[in-house]
């Protein structure tokens, strides 16, 4: 075999009138790929919170409190949703991207909705000088809101990231 001589400039076999024939790798592939990258770091902070907001929560079980119901399914249906969407991410799945918007979302408004429950954390809200006394309550009301935020994040990159994997529609 022989060995091939590199020389500086344009390639053998070509003089450059070949570009118009080039393929052209689509623009959307490329969001597509920064779209999935944000995602994987927006699924990780998710679960990082509420891993933190299920230790707050099974925290007073250990003192004999009873276990607040609506908070559990809430953290059962997000980390279920993530472990969906991680997977949706992972294989280019939109169904699975949708599901895991859908149950992140509910997931998010039921915490909410606990929160506002909350007798406690509604008084912290109103006065903002008693925090100290329940600390453990505070962290509850900074986790919701950090995930009510990471929630937001994540549906707009989720939209532009489902829009681009689309297939591009064909012009009549």
């Amino acid at each position: 075999m022989s060995q091939r001589r590199y020389v500086n400039g344009r390639p053998s076999g070509t003089d450059g009138s070949d570009f118009s024939f080039r393929m052209v790798v689509d623009s959307r592939y490329q969001k597509v790929a920064d779209g999935k990258s944000r995602l994987c770091r927006l699924i990780l902070t998710q679960g990082f919170i509420q891993f933190l907001a299920a230790v707050i929560l099974f925290l007073p079980t250990l003192e004999g409190a009873t276990l607040d119901r609506l908070s559990a399914s809430s953290s059962l249906i997000f980390f279920a949703s993530l472990l969906v969407g991680e997977l949706g991410r992972k294989r280019s799945r939109v169904n699975l991207l949708k599901l895991y918007l859908f149950g992140s979302s509910v997931a998010a408004i039921i915490s909410i909705v606990c929160l506002l429950k909350s007798e406690k954390a509604i008084e912290i809200i109103k006065d903002l000088n008693i925090w100290e006394a329940s600390k453990i309550e505070l962290v509850k009301i900074t986790s919701v809101l950090l995930g009510l935020l990471v929630q937001i994040l994540t549906i707009g990159v989720l939209t532009s990231l489902i829009r681009n994997m689309a297939p591009p529609k064909r012009a009549s």
